[in-house]
């Protein structure tokens, strides 16, 4: 099984800057791609921004300029870097992760991790 562990949120003051990472774990051999998605009260989950192995890397509009993501392929973990972070980035923070090979051959479409929230004071 695939497990994700998801840290890094809190409370912080607008202009203030963030750390999410998220650590799948289960004897995995390489993960197609990693995403961080957004939902904020009453809004439909967002993909923020994602990243495959090889680098590519796609993020929402809102978010350009400010957020970026980065990938440890060896730990299996994924990081999203948040700068100058506004009071709508506020939401529950959810890590995905699609196209999970494991070790011995098994394989897994996709899994979400269990959310980290993410508050910004104005």
């Amino acid at each position: 099984q695939v497990q994700l562990v998801e840290s890094g949120g809190g409370l912080v003051q607008a202009g203030g800057s963030l750390r999410l990472s998220c650590a799948a774990s289960g004897s995995i051999s390489s993960i197609a791609t990693m995403s961080w998605y957004r939902q904020a009260p009453g809004k439909q989950r967002e993909l923020v921004a994602s990243r495959t192995s090889g680098g590519t890397t796609n993020f929402a509009d809102s978010v350009k300029g400010r957020f970026t993501i980065s990938r440890d392929n060896a730990k299996s973990t994924v990081y999203l870097q948040m700068n100058s972070l506004k009071p709508e980035d506020t939401a529950v923070y959810y890590c995905n992760v699609r196209g999970v090979r494991g070790i011995s051959g098994w394989y897994k479409a996709e899994r979400w991790g269990q959310g980290t929230l993410v508050t910004v004071s104005s």
